[in-house]
């Protein structure tokens, strides 16, 4: 049986998206395969070469199809209103599953206007539009901690992830929002190296206070920071109760911690695994967003639920 041939339209639209790609020095093409307009994932490889092409499928049958075939190819695993959001998710998948790094270029053919048919092409720098999705992110997030402590924190905590200290992989946590209460759950780890400084001295939106955190991060215990910036303490241990929370498959104690202390508190927790390098932001007990370093995959996701063990509570 003969493959049917690919709609002129589209053949039109894809062959200027990947002659813009090469005038760009793009690192890939990017094409949303619509369910309104049914092409063939093998043809439209055919047409490029020399191009890196990654496909989003808009269902199994097509996402199968093309990976049996052995293209790059992308799923989105739920509905996602509004396009912005619709090319970010799959530029997110596509970095997760290795197909795109966290800075490339990328040419994107998809769906601005026309729900189901292929009209719009866009050049995406990945590292600036990922961290415009951040933001969209955070602020969907119901806080009274504003946005810009949110985003300094976050930011410094990616940072941690990716630079470790001295060679060497760093976790640690942070605990934004709500610092009176927070304190009530926390004891001294031991020496606290942030007390004794004025206010000033420990905000961390200024990059002397930041380098200085980095340091301070290797040490074991939390950092309470205030809704604006400010780390009230640091080496804290978290004793929140964590009876009847649920979290991921094989998070360690941080991460308990992280969701216990939101769940008791109005806080935000920022955690960053040392094994992984993996950011995860807590809100009522709850991964709310997983973010990755830049040199790792940057991506949300679902997550695995399973009870605590009895032992933890």
């Amino acid at each position: 049986m003969n493959e049917p041939r690919l709609p002129a339209r589209f053949v039109h639209r894809f062959d200027a998206a990947v002659a813009l790609a090469q005038a760009e020095d793009a690192d890939a093409v990017l094409v949303f395969l619509e369910a309104e307009e049914p092409v063939d994932p093998v043809r439209i490889a055919r047409r490029t070469e020399d191009q890196s092409l990654i496909l989003v499928a808009p269902n199994e049958q097509t996402f199968q199809k093309a990976q049996r075939a052995g293209l790059q190819v992308v799923r989105l695993d739920h509905e996602v209103e509004g396009v912005y959001e619709r090319v970010s998710r799959a530029l997110l998948e596509a970095v997760a599953d290795g197909y795109l790094r966290a800075g490339a270029k990328v040419v994107a053919l998809y769906s601005g206007f026309e729900m189901g048919l292929v009209d719009t092409i866009s050049v995406v720098l990945m590292r600036e539009h990922l961290a415009r999705f951040t933001v969209r992110e955070l602020r969907k997030l119901e806080t009274s901690v504003p946005l810009d402590t949110l985003q300094a924190v976050v930011s410094l905590a990616v940072e941690i992830a990716r630079e470790g200290r001295e060679g060497h992989p760093v976790g640690t946590i942070f605990v934004v929002g709500d610092h009176r209460k927070v304190l009530q759950y926390t004891s001294p780890a031991g020496f606290d190296p942030v007390r004794g400084y004025n206010k000033k001295e420990r905000n961390l939106k200024l990059n002397k206070v930041r380098e200085a955190i980095k340091e301070i991060a290797m040490l074991d215990g939390a950092f309470i920071v205030a809704a604006d910036g400010t780390v009230v303490a640091s080496c804290r241990l978290i004793v929140a109760p964590t009876a009847d929370l649920t979290l991921s498959k094989g998070l360690g104690a941080r991460h308990w911690a992280a969701a216990a202390i939101t769940r008791v508190t109005k806080a935000i927790a920022v955690t960053v695994s040392e094994s992984g390098g993996t950011v995860r932001i807590f809100q009522n007990g709850e991964v709310v967003l997983r973010i990755e370093p830049y040199k790792r995959p940057v991506v949300w996701r679902q997550f695995e639920y399973e009870a605590p063990d009895a032992d933890k509570g």
